[in-house]
């Protein structure tokens, strides 16, 4: 098995892979909603506001993320980690822990200052990710679970405040992912 950053994402494959991920975790909206996402950050990625990481088995895609860069007036080198699957069956294996902990190494390589990511906490906080307060770093729209907005800095230190909304690639756009 292998983690690697992808240039070209197939978008009928990572679609699918979110749309099933997301259908079986949570529900056939959730599902729909995720896939949306993914099928328009596809044709986004260039390894600089978008990136993309894949892991495989066999050749075949087991898990993927994406990594969008965040416009803050005031703060360069923001990523949003959004979303994360990986293939029902190859759940608690550590595909995830695997693409996240690759993808956040790589992107600290490449001079990126904080990742932030929106999700559970006891998942996202084995990676580093601590809860952060809008009053640090707001997020793109406006929040249904504040206490899913979390960060880390990637450079060490402790993240910037920035209270200004940033602005977000437009796949994230929808006050329905937030």
């Amino acid at each position: 098995m292998a983690s690697i950053a992808i240039a070209h994402p197939d978008k009928a494959l990572f679609t699918e892979l979110f749309r099933t991920a997301f259908t079986i975790a949570e529900d056939e909206h959730e599902g729909a909603l995720v896939a949306d996402l993914t099928a328009g950050l596809v044709p986004l990625v260039d390894q600089d506001r978008v990136w993309c990481f894949g892991h495989y088995h066999d050749d075949a895609l087991v898990g993927a993320i994406f990594f969008s860069r965040l416009e803050y007036p005031s703060l360069a080198g923001v990523y949003l980690l959004a979303p994360v699957a990986v293939r029902t069956d190859f759940q608690r294996q550590g595909v995830g822990q695997t693409l996240i902990r690759y993808g956040l190494t790589v992107l600290a390589e490449q001079g990126a200052q904080v990742a932030l990511t929106y999700g559970d906490p006891a998942y996202y906080g084995r990676f580093g990710f601590q809860p952060l307060s809008e009053t640090l770093l707001q997020a793109p729209l406006t929040l249904s679970m504040p206490f899913g907005w979390q960060g880390q800095s990637l450079q060490g230190g402790t993240i910037p405040q920035c209270t200004e909304r940033p602005q977000c690639v437009e796949p994230f756009a929808n006050p329905a992912l937030w």
